[in-house]
């Protein structure tokens, strides 16, 4: 893990001679903007490779970092391109290739951030791989929290911007108990952790994560369970308990609304309100509050 790599050369390399040694499916939009970009302005950076000769002694190379570049120069017909040679071992081949498409964008796809446990697999701590990936420590030790406890659909969260990964793990923190869970959306809500429609995206992933789990492998659904009175019953009292929610909920913005009605009646009341809203043009309410609040929607 301490290997020194050695200054590499550059050289113009046939792409049917590089073997690409960590794989990963992109985006069509995203390798279609790479070729555009490649055929306007040209390669503004090599790919690097690493020499690994066949079984027969001819001359092959290991792609490193730049399997998108790669593919966009055969796409667009090129037999060759330069490439960096530089002199590693198998295992700081995987390990770089894997760095460079971690660090690559801020929101970073499933699979990449899979490969922070992979590296850590490797034997690498969490301030070696943060000093590896450009990424800060707590959030190497977030995402690796996350990751061993299997919550994927929280990592998707997480990595599409819809919570943030504090907020996540004091999801995860609060297990399985519902009201663990409501108490710690609350706490992140108060603390600033969550607001506005980050709050709203949290619980959706709450929802779909008792429903369908916390993985969001395809192909793999959860194993479904024999049903039995008990089930049916714990069921029944979840579904009851989700409802005396809702009306809580009902009830407090019903509250909350007829003090809106109340203050406005009052501030309406005040002829020096009413005739400052009369001259800048204030003087009408959706239908809803006004039907409550004045008379015909208007001011009297």
């Amino acid at each position: 893990m301490t290997e020194t790599i050695k200054t590499g050369q550059m050289q113009m390399i046939p792409i049917d001679l590089i073997d690409v040694l960590n794989p990963r499916e992109r985006n069509k939009r995203v390798f279609e903007e790479i070729v555009t970009n490649i055929q306007t302005i040209g390669l503004k950076k090599p790919i690097t490779v690493t020499p690994r000769p066949a079984t027969d002694g001819t001359d092959r190379y290991l792609l490193v970092c730049g399997e998108g570049r790669m593919k966009a120069f055969h796409a667009l017909g090129e037999a060759t391109i330069p490439a960096l040679v530089i002199e590693v071992s198998d295992e700081n081949a995987f390990i770089m290739s894997l760095t460079e498409n971690i660090a690559r964008r801020h929101y970073r796809p499933l699979e990449l951030l899979a490969g922070i446990q992979q590296l850590h697999e490797q034997g690498y701590d969490k301030k070696v791989i943060a000093q590896k990936t450009g990424l800060c420590v707590e959030y190497v030790h977030g995402i690796l929290t996350l990751l061993m406890k299997g919550e994927e659909r929280l990592l998707v969260a997480v990595e599409k911007g819809k919570i943030p990964l504090n907020a996540a793990l004091s999801i995860v923190g609060a297990g399985d108990d519902d009201q663990a869970i409501q108490a710690a959306l609350q706490e992140a809500y108060e603390t600033g952790k969550l607001r506005g429609k980050q709050l709203i995206q949290a619980r959706r992933v709450i929802e779909r994560r008792q429903t369908l789990g916390p993985s969001v492998a395809k192909g793999t659904p959860r194993k479904a369970q024999d049903v039995t009175t008990a089930s049916l019953v714990r069921v029944y009292q979840k579904e009851v308990d989700r409802q005396k929610l809702v009306v809580k909920k009902a009830q407090l913005t019903q509250q909350r609304l007829l003090f809106v009605v109340s203050a406005l009646r009052e501030l309406f009341a005040d002829e020096n309100f009413s005739t400052l809203l009369r001259a800048e043009g204030l003087d009408s309410l959706p239908k809803y509050l006004a039907e409550r609040v004045l008379s015909g929607g208007r001011m009297i």
